[in-house]
């Protein structure tokens, strides 16, 4: 009995000893775990920072390029001036062919609000139409419209022109506005489309038995489900007015009417020399509005992105 008592002592003896000798020797492996996933992060920050670094400089060239004298660019490709001066700025405040800056960021801004205004009632109310709707020819019409995304914008140029010149148009805002309200731009359709279709169709049936119209439901119901695909679409349409050049370039002739993209080339076309440091200045003032519209907005363009993958 006591030897087996001795046996069965010695034995939980050394049981704890080998679980405390497990219990050292096993933390090594997470630490090694850990400090691979550490180095990991580094690494792919460093590889994130760099490509920032990246995408930026252009930007930031820009900005210090706006500083640069005329003279300059020739000489100085780098990042930083060699002469700082505001005279830059001075110049393209001032304007260009009699016509102040103001007048080329109001024009701009009028047109770019304009076609997110025209853009987001007529996207909207044909993508209700298409996705909640049902009526004859319904696919046909669909089909067409899908149809359009594959013709090049230059394409309808020419029969475009040709009726706003017989309509008297040429040399207004009306051919730039006027089809934003025609809901010409079928990518936004679309893009509506897709979202209010994955809306269950329940709730259009429960407000129809409350008395409900397609006018109550679209506006009460539908309109503040697809908000996030609404700013989607808002901000591509004012980025792509905003930067729109062949447009203006084709319907405006009075310098009055120019928006910021025709107003650029002015300073290249003037004289046979460019001047470089109005161009660059007036390019980063420009690009100021659209900079800012993207940071402030960004975070509703991803949600309205993101959330065309889910299911409703």
């Amino acid at each position: 009995m006591s030897t087996s008592n001795a046996a069965t002592t010695s034995g939980a003896a050394s049981t704890p000893v080998f679980a405390a000798q497990q219990t050292m020797v096993a933390p090594p492996a997470p630490r090694r775990r850990v400090t691979r996933k550490t180095w990991q992060t580094v690494v792919w920050l460093v590889v994130l920072l760099a490509l920032t670094a990246v995408v930026l400089y252009p930007l930031v060239w820009l900005l210090f390029s706006t500083f640069k004298p005329n003279a300059e660019f020739g000489q100085n490709p780098g990042l930083l001036p060699q002469s700082p001066t505001i005279d830059n700025y001075i110049k393209v405040l001032e304007g260009i062919a009699g016509v102040p800056m103001w007048r080329f960021y109001a024009n701009s801004l009028l047109i770019a609000v304009a076609s997110v205004i025209g853009t987001v009632i007529s996207s909207s109310l044909a993508a209700y139409a298409f996705a909640r709707i049902q009526f004859k020819g319904l696919g046909v019409l669909f089909a067409a419209m899908i149809g359009t995304l594959l013709l090049p914008f230059h394409v309808v140029i020419i029969p475009q022109y040709i009726i706003f010149n017989r309509l008297d148009m040429v040399d207004t805002f009306w051919p730039l506005l006027l089809p934003k309200f025609l809901a010409t731009e079928a990518f936004f359709v679309f893009l509506l489309v897709q979202f209010m279709r994955q809306m269950p169709r329940d709730m259009d049936e429960a407000a129809r038995i409350d008395g409900a119209g397609h006018v109550r439901i679209f506006w009460s119901i539908i309109l503040p489900l697809v908000k996030p695909a609404l700013i989607t679409c808002s901000i591509f349409a004012f980025i792509w007015s905003w930067n729109d050049f062949l447009g203006p370039l084709l319907y405006l002739t009075s310098p009055d009417n120019y928006p910021l993209p025709i107003a650029l080339r002015l300073y290249n076309d003037q004289t046979s020399s460019s001047d470089y440091g109005a161009t660059v200045t007036a390019s980063f003032i420009a690009l100021v509005p659209v900079l800012l519209f993207f940071l402030v907005f960004q975070r509703f363009l991803v949600d309205g992105v993101a959330t065309q993958g889910l299911k409703g």
